[in-house]
Order: C-alpha cells, then sequence, then structure tokens
C-alpha cells in the first residue's frame, strides 16, 4: 500500500499550521492600527476582521474577568465586536467595567498621543498608555503569581466626567 496518501496528508497539515502561525494575532493586530496589546487581557483564541469596515470580532474561550490593583473590575464577554481604524475602537459590545456598584459598557477607546480615553458613553477616563504595554489575565489581571507588578496604580476616574 502507498505512503503517498498519508505523506501528503502530513504536508497539507504542516502547511496549514505554518500559515495559521505567521498569521498575525489579534494583539499584533492592535498594533498595527497604533493601540497597545494590554487593552486585551490574554487568552484572544480568535478573531476575524473585514478589512473594508474594520468591522471586527475576537473570541474567548468564555467570558473574562478580573480586577485591577485597587481600582475597578472588567468583564469581556465570550465574543467582544466593534470597529477599529488607525487610533480609535468604536461601537465596541461585550465589555463592560464595574464603577462603584454599576457594569457600565465601555463603547469606546481612542488614543491620543501617550494617552487612552476610555468611553462608557456619558463619560470618559483617560489613562496612560504605560498602563496598557502587558496584556492582563483573566481571573487574576495583574496580580497573577507570575505577573505580580506594583507599576499599576489603577485609580478609576469614571466616576466624574472629563
Amino acid at each position: 500500500m502507498s505512503r503517498l496518501p498519508i505523506l501528503i496528508a502530513a504536508f497539507l497539515l504542516l502547511a496549514v499550521a505554518t500559515a495559521e502561525s505567521d498569521s498575525p494575532t489579534a494583539y499584533s493586530l492592535l498594533q498595527s492600527y497604533n493601540f497597545p496589546v494590554g487593552i486585551l487581557p490574554k487568552g484572544v483564541v480568535a478573531y476575524d476582521l473585514d478589512t473594508s469596515t474594520g468591522k471586527f470580532h475576537a473570541y474567548f474561550n468564555g467570558s473574562c474577568s478580573f480586577s485591577l490593583v485597587g481600582s475597578y473590575q472588567l468583564n469581556y464577554k465570550s465574543t467582544i465586536s466593534g470597529y477599529i481604524s488607525e487610533n480609535k475602537l468604536t461601537k465596541l459590545s461585550g465589555i463592560k467595567v464595574k464603577v462603584l456598584f454599576l457594569w457600565l459598557n465601555i463603547v469606546e477607546v481612542v488614543r491620543n498621543g501617550e494617552e487612552m480615553a476610555f468611553s462608557v458613553g456619558i463619560t470618559s477616563a483617560n489613562f496612560d498608555i504605560e498602563e496598557f504595554l502587558e496584556s492582563p489575565q483573566c481571573g487574576c489581571g495583574f496580580e497573577c503569581e507570575e505577573l505580580s507588578s506594583d507599576k499599576f496604580d489603577r485609580s478609576f476616574p469614571f466616576v466624574s466626567s472629563s
């Protein structure tokens, strides 16, 4: 019996795996639009992007929640979506932030130089870009044992308009 079909199948699988590993990650895609990787937590398993409109979806294996040092909680649904363009994420869905006792949808993120402005519709808050150079981890944010870091001051200014 010929081994040719098995060799062809193995070659095709290798070619597909190589092509997939060469495709950009969701995090490198963010960087190509001038965003830091840290606006997405670790764990994106897939994404799709319509380059003609900027419409995107990012997928996690489940919802992703975490708290950030001394300030607020974030929740990412298993699928988040919106529109991406240079320095701007708009019409976002699937991302919420807890402010005091309310969960509010983050609907827009804009990069202005070295600052990021996060909008919940009625108000927005600005943060230094340096706070987003690393991706937080689902469940523990930056408080994970392997990611422990004191450099992130996460005071939360959403309680007043900018």
